[in-house]
């Protein structure tokens, strides 16, 4: 249109006169340049007021094969990744240096949107389709054209960030086909205060042990959180079969664990309260599958060491540096704390043989010499499992024993092999009382446990 409008006014000017000046400021330019544009028309006419660089491509352009090869990439192979996660793997894994803007002007040219697009981008891109549509014949063409709108899912509401690093862990587990064919429940812990991932196991379900692995790399990484928020999955509280009060809520085994380091638990039934979690489900869940792909991970046992690599690299890029927060961690626990408190508890009772039947297997009571104790038949006992997965007995609540299983059949007959040694009591390790799992301390615990008992951040730490 300038060229258009350049050529008008220095066509007139030429072939009826006029007032170079008034031209001149007409056009933004001098006197000088006026004279020049005159000479030039006298010369070439319409033409010379064309560009130079009408129709050159530039030299700085993308070429077109390149363009292809993204467009083809992100089809076949990476149409499950947003635009920048897409624009990292195309410069770190296919050696294609191109800036994420780039990338993403390519494939909105294409009608390729991300699964992360606004509402806004959206509805402005399906206006740009109809146009096309009403304008297309070929009923391939708007097919093409329609299946790659892509819908998304409407982002959770927001909410202020906590002051403190260590101040709110947001808790959740999300399934998910994180490979081809396996669908597993990734638990994750995030810090609300940094947006730093502190903790992240996958299960085959939503369990305790995972959720006990997640607290695990907190206690052991950072130390003893303030709060968790996390849904009200009965990993953490159910509520008793028809009992309208809140007073009558039960708190489960994880809430006792959190009891013993005086973190705060806090549940919910709405997601938009824990809403940095339920994000961070659908960021992994677009990001994730693709690393695991990259890796070769086709094992859960791998998928879990692979993770220990990936959160490091994701909180190095997306969460805020901690230099800026104050932590508000406490120190760290013993090993042997953790170890006691992530524990399972089930109650057992003692049989004419002066053993338990645990997950179908027979148990005896050790002392920490390693001799067999007996205790009459009925006797109630408690059975800890520790998070290494020793298992541990507490006998009315004054003892702590060590369990060996009887194996079904010995290895080798006193009668009859030559090589065979009688069998000399070992000593083993046992815990002190001073252990948190004890059966009357928990069962008061778990049978009335009100919510505001729980939270109320001004109790010590029980420790029976």
């Amino acid at each position: 249109m300038n060229e258009e409008r350049k050529y008008e006014i220095i066509k007139r000017l030429v072939e009826e006169g006029g007032n170079k000046d008034r031209a001149a400021l007409t056009l933004g330019i001098t006197r000088r340049q006026v004279n020049r544009l005159i000479h030039k028309y006298q010369e070439s006419g319409k033409q010379a007021f064309v560009h130079g660089n009408r129709g050159k491509k530039p030299a700085t352009a993308i070429p077109e094969e390149k363009k292809e090869l993204i467009i083809d990439l992100y089809k076949t192979k990476y149409s499950d990744c947003n635009f920048t996660h897409f624009t990292e793997i195309l410069n770190r894994v296919e050696g294609i240096h191109v800036s994420e803007s780039a990338v993403r002007s390519i494939l909105e040219a294409a009608y390729i949107l991300s699964p992360k697009v606004t509402k806004a981008k959206k509805k402005r891109i399906k206006k740009e389709l109809e146009a096309k549509k009403q304008q297309a014949v070929d009923r391939k063409e708007i097919y093409a054209l329609q299946k790659n709108l892509v819908e998304v899912e409407n982002a959770h509401s927001r909410r202020s960030r906590c002051a403190y690093f260590g101040e709110l862990e947001q808790m959740d587990a999300t399934p998910y086909e994180w490979i081809p064919g396996e669908i597993w429940h990734l638990h994750l812990a995030v810090d609300d205060a940094t947006g730093r991932i502190t903790g992240a196991w996958f299960d085959t379900q939503e369990t305790l042990d995972a959720y006990y692995h997640v607290f695990y790399q907190i206690l052991n990484n950072y130390g003893i959180p303030f709060k968790f928020l996390t849904d009200n999955r009965t990993v953490f509280i159910y509520k008793k079969k028809g009992s309208p009060s809140l007073d009558e809520d039960t708190f489960t085994q994880f809430a006792y664990a959190c009891k013993q380091l005086g973190v705060e638990l806090e549940t919910t039934s709405v997601p938009q309260t824990k809403g940095r979690v339920e994000r961070l489900n659908q960021t992994l869940q677009s990001r994730l599958p693709v690393e695991l792909r990259l890796a070769d991970v086709k094992s859960r046992e791998a998928a879990n060491e692979f993770l220990n690599s990936y959160i490091k690299e994701f909180n190095d890029m997306f969460a805020l540096p901690l230099h800026n927060i104050k932590s508000v961690f406490e120190t760290q626990p013993s090993d042997e704390k953790i170890n006691l408190t992530l524990a399972v508890l089930d109650e057992r009772t003692i049989d004419c043989g002066h053993c338990i039947s645990y997950r179908k297997a027979y148990y005896r009571l050790l002392d920490h010499n390693g001799r067999q104790v007996h205790y009459p038949k009925g006797t109630k006992v408690m059975v800890i499992q520790a998070f290494d997965g020793n298992l541990f007995c507490c006998v009315n609540d004054s003892m702590v024993f060590a369990l060996e299983m009887i194996p079904e059949r010995v290895d080798k007959s006193e009668n009859f092999d030559a090589d065979y040694v009688v069998p000399t009591p070992q000593k083993r390790y046992v815990p002190p009382m001073s252990h948190p799992w004890k059966r009357e301390s928990f069962q008061r615990f778990s049978s009335k446990h009100s919510t505001a008992s729980l939270h109320n951040a001004s109790d010590p730490p029980y420790l029976a």
